[in-house]
């Protein structure tokens, strides 16, 4: 129990020194943007966002689906039909979208994100980078932060539309709430600062999913074997503090009364 405690509290100290190296160089990148490599950064949004379209779209519209199907039952009995749409607009935009694409990039791209720095720390070639005096931080690590930065919230705007049709379909299918009426409440009862909240959320899930996927890869040590553990680490590390940061988020908006 004593070794391993000592070992949470190394691994959270080498977290905060991670954290603050990434930070130093990607702000040093951000004030001379020429030392950014804009052809990673985009090879970096294909990967983490324009092929992970499908699945957060599916994801996102069944999850609509059950949020209305789940409503509709409720309020039917009340003839409150139309409040499905504030069910559904509000879950989606403000919870469920943000925090499914994040999870969903989190088990996709932090994964890849760990496994390739491992793999480049097992076959040496990062201790080359140091050699050629190469930072692999702005290397490897800005890019991927830049480029999930884009990604997560536009994949959040594509979760939102996505995950909402879903929940017309559904309105549609067990209130009888058509399209046009569906469309005209969510337009009236939707505001700007709705749908900003969970863009915002995005951009620290982001953060999070590149800032722990690449810390676990830095990690690895030995063998391949270390490659899969540290993976496995970063997919359930990123996953549980989004969840947790999803909930302080929740606890923040309550008692700010947003």
């Amino acid at each position: 129990m004593g070794r391993q405690v000592l070992a949470s509290v190394e691994q959270a100290v080498a977290l905060l020194r991670f954290i603050g190296e990434t930070a130093l160089t990607t702000g040093g990148v951000l004030t001379h943007p020429r030392r950014l490599r804009w052809r990673t950064v985009l090879r970096n949004i294909e990967l983490g966002g324009w092929q992970a379209l499908p699945i957060i779209g599916i994801t996102s519209f069944l999850l609509g689906v059950v949020v209305a199907y789940q409503g509709a039952d409720q309020l039917k009995h009340y003839g409150a039909n139309i409040f499905v749409v504030d069910l559904v607009g509000y879950s989606m935009l403000r919870e469920f979208a943000p925090l499914i694409s994040a999870i969903i990039i989190a088990g996709r791209s932090g994964s890849a994100y760990a496994a390739q720095i491992g793999t480049m720390v097992v076959t040496e070639e990062v201790d080359a980078m140091r050699t050629l005096a190469i930072d692999p931080i702005e290397l490897l690590v800005c890019p991927k932060l830049l480029a999930l930065a884009i990604a997560l919230p536009l994949l959040t705007v594509f979760a939102d539309a996505a995950g909402v049709f879903g929940g017309m379909v559904m309105a549609r299918s067990r209130l009888g709430i058509g399209f046009h009426e569906f469309a005209d409440r969510f337009g009236r009862e939707m505001q700007g600062p709705t749908l900003l909240l969970g863009i915002g959320k995005s951009l620290v899930f982001a953060a999070i999913i590149v800032v722990i996927g690449c810390f676990q890869g830095f990690r690895t040590r030995g063998s391949a074997d270390s490659v899969g553990r540290q993976t496995t680490a970063a997919v359930v590390q990123s996953i549980f503090l989004v969840i947790v940061a999803d909930a302080l988020f929740s606890v923040a908006f309550n008692v700010l009364d947003i």
